[in-house]
């Protein structure tokens, strides 16, 4: 029997290797967001095997060629993720063109990697957030069709009684969109306000605010208080700290 050339048969496993866009590879090592390293790109601060490349798209092998940002080799940062008891004002983002602050800001003295958000929390909103540089942990926690439950305690105007907790479960249509939650479960009431738990387990843009809104509450606080069986538990508002592994592995929707 004909034994294949070695060289022919490194040639098929190198044509074999999936391949990567540029910018999504410096994503997948941990080092920036995909949109940073779309801008390195095109800035011409990133090479590959010692050629400046301006293509974000361009493939790349990952573990094959060498990438380098500003001459510097870049390999896979260790994986890292956090909760961050996000404040009310906080914008998600890291960078704000209208120069509010930003979890970033909340976050500069930490001596934390480059760490992207896990979801979102929108201004007005408070609790828990995630933020990795693990992308395809991230990825998984944040796509819809894994359905991972989220939790919620909304502070309302006004008191909703049975028929508007169900109206929630039953839910309604908002600008196109089908908005309702998995469960909501009054927490407790004064005269003028009362306290929910809502749990949703998939989010569109103000999901929670819309919805009360559809059915003529004002959200006056949200806290997220749960992502999956991960609670904020009694971290302080404004502070953070790293997930154990086996939290880690408890939100690993993709195992």
């Amino acid at each position: 029997m004909t034994r294949p050339d070695s060289r022919t048969a490194s040639k098929n496993t190198a044509a074999q290797a999936p391949r990567h866009g540029l910018a999504r590879v410096l994503s997948k090592l941990g080092v920036c967001s995909r949109s940073q390293a779309e801008q390195w790109v095109r800035d011409g601060r990133v090479s590959v095997d010692g050629r400046v490349v301006r293509d974000p798209y361009h493939p790349v092998v990952m573990d094959r060629q060498q990438v380098e940002v500003d001459g510097q080799p870049q390999r896979e940062a260790a994986r890292v993720a956090v909760m961050f008891n996000k404040p009310r004002g906080l914008v998600v983002s890291a960078a704000d063109e209208q120069g509010r602050d930003t979890v970033y800001g909340a976050l500069a003295a930490a001596g934390l990697p480059w760490l992207g958000p896990v979801g979102r929390l929108d201004k007005a909103s408070e609790g828990l957030l995630l933020l990795s540089n693990d992308t395809v942990w991230a990825a998984g926690i944040t796509d819809p069709a894994t359905h991972l439950d989220k939790t919620y305690h909304v502070q309302v105007a006004g008191v909703p009684d049975a028929g508007v907790l169900a109206a929630m479960l039953a839910g309604v249509e908002d600008a196109g969109d089908r908005l309702k939650a998995k469960r909501a479960t009054l927490l407790r009431s004064g005269e003028k306000n009362a306290w929910i738990e809502v749990v949703l387990d998939e989010g569109r843009n103000r999901h929670i605010r819309r919805l009360l809104a559809a059915l003529g509450f004002d959200v006056l606080r949200l806290i997220r208080v749960a992502i999956g069986p991960l609670a904020l538990g009694e971290l302080a508002k404004g502070q953070w700290r790293a997930l154990s592994t086996d939290e880690i592995k408890a939100l690993n929707t993709r195992r």
